[in-house]
């Protein structure tokens, strides 16, 4: 073993594996199961100083980093490298008089939306609670209540981070402004982030769930969502999956061989202002489900179902000025049964809060657009190019609308990562390159999103 990995390994209160070591191919693993990182060394790291003392040590090998805590976002797999595993960083604090939390980096959302619930506060978390806090709201954290609240990275208060040189330092909007932009939403490459302050909101409840139709009666469907949205509230949030269900008993019998459209709300009004607004996709017809009710924040995850067990998938998406019917039954007719490779489609309506800039600024980009167009589809089947093509297709159909990427849903089957144009704006990229070579020249950071710095 290599001298300064040898006292690392007497440096760290975590674990330090190699390729062949027992556990390591066990910590490399992640929620995603089609990728992972194959680095030349593993760091798990047991608290902050472990991961202070990783990097410390890449550096002084000229070795690039990769950090991984849950493995769900996955988009481009770190080949060689130092993988520091920041999964064992657990623990939420919340101060319910700021109405704020400190996680530590290893903290999935369900514990956060428990730990907040007993104040009567709510984080801005996604559809999965299994999902790792400080991954999502670093990549800008698009949530349940992104309509009405914004982005997660627009409620971080403070950054705990580990520079490119192994110094611990806090990174706020006072301390360190620039970085501070940088951080929340120009993900992973400026060191590794240990902790989060993060901003709760006083929610309790919500009238929220799922619509279910069946789209050989209603074939339509998404064209008569998106002008569902044309006039909503700031406080509704929903969403809209095109999915061909296979006949399958892992499926739920209703939804079982057949093509549905599974529209998700969540209204933080009064539950009878909500049904009134729900009303008119109620009359569209037959439902083959209808869960939207009143129900407590900590009962938000039932709105998605997403499903708990790692599996094998890819993903991509668009950032939309708009979405129309035409673009809409496009999309239907190629997701729908008869696809040579099945895509899970989903739609997002954005605007609202989402679109204004936030009381500290950062670096999250397009809020100019009104919807996204995302694309899922298991690795079950098809090779992984002919799931790019199929998804391109999909995506392809609104093309001349397309601001850009989100970066939070891009997930596996790149090599390097699309380019860093489709996730910022031109200006903000400019001034991330800048601050990327003030704060990482050596671009140690260079794994998924990548920032190269400017010279």
């Amino acid at each position: 073993m290599n001298p300064a990995l040898t006292a690392l390994g007497d440096q760290v209160r975590g674990e330090v594996l190699l390729p062949g070591d027992d556990g390591f191919d066990a910590r490399c693993a992640g929620f995603q199961t089609a990728y992972r990182h194959r680095p030349d060394v593993l760091v798990r790291a047991a608290d902050e100083a472990d991961v202070a003392a990783a990097v410390a040590c890449a550096a002084g090998l000229g070795m690039p980093v990769a950090v991984q805590a849950t493995g769900h976002g996955l988009s481009v797999s770190a080949a060689g490298g130092l993988l520091v595993r920041t999964d064992a960083l657990k623990g939420v604090v919340v101060d319910a008089a700021a109405r704020t939390a400190r996680v530590g980096a290893g903290t999935r959302f369900a514990a956060v939306v428990e730990a907040a619930a007993r104040y009567g506060l709510a984080p801005l978390n996604g559809s999965a609670p299994g999902v790792g806090v400080v991954g999502y709201v670093l990549g800008g954290g698009l949530g349940l209540l992104a309509r009405e609240f914004g982005y997660a990275a627009d409620h971080v208060r403070s950054v705990r981070l580990v520079t490119p040189d192994g110094t611990p330092v806090t990174v706020t909007a006072q301390s360190e402004p620039d970085l501070f932009w940088a951080l929340r939403g120009g993900g992973g490459n400026f060191g590794v982030v240990t902790a989060l302050d993060i901003e709760l909101m006083p929610v309790t409840r919500i009238y929220g769930g799922e619509l279910a139709f069946d789209l050989a009666r209603h074939p339509g469907l998404l064209a008569a969502y998106l002008r569902w949205t044309r006039d909503l509230p700031e406080a509704l949030t929903s969403s809209v999956s095109l999915v061909d269900h296979p006949d399958l008993p892992v499926f739920p019998a209703h939804l079982r061989g057949r093509f549905t459209a599974q529209v998700r709300i969540a209204y933080t009004g009064d539950s009878r202002r909500g049904a009134e607004l729900v009303a008119p996709l109620r009359e569209l017809g037959p439902l083959l489900a209808d869960t939207v009710a009143e129900m407590p924040y900590t009962e938000c995850a039932e709105i998605y179902r997403d499903p708990p067990m790692p599996h094998a998938y890819q993903g991509d998406n668009a950032l939309l000025r708009d979405f129309g019917p035409e673009q809409a039954d496009a999309v239907t007719a190629l997701a729908g049964p008869g696809a040579a490779v099945p895509c899970v489609v989903d739609v997002r309506h954005l605007g609202g809060q989402l679109g204004r800039s936030p009381k500290w600024a950062n670096a999250v980009g397009h809020r100019s657009a009104g919807y996204l167009l995302r694309v899922l589809t298991p690795l079950t089947g098809a090779g992984r190019e002919e799931v790019a093509a199929a998804q391109a297709a999909v995506l392809g159909v609104a093309s001349r609308e397309r601001v850009g990427r989100f970066q939070n849903l891009v997930y596996g089957g790149y090599a390097e990562g699309p380019p860093a144009e489709d996730f910022w704006e031109t200006a903000d990229l400019r001034r991330l390159a800048k601050l990327k070579a003030t704060h990482d020249p050596q671009n140690l950071f260079r794994f998924n999103r990548n920032i190269r710095p400017a010279h």
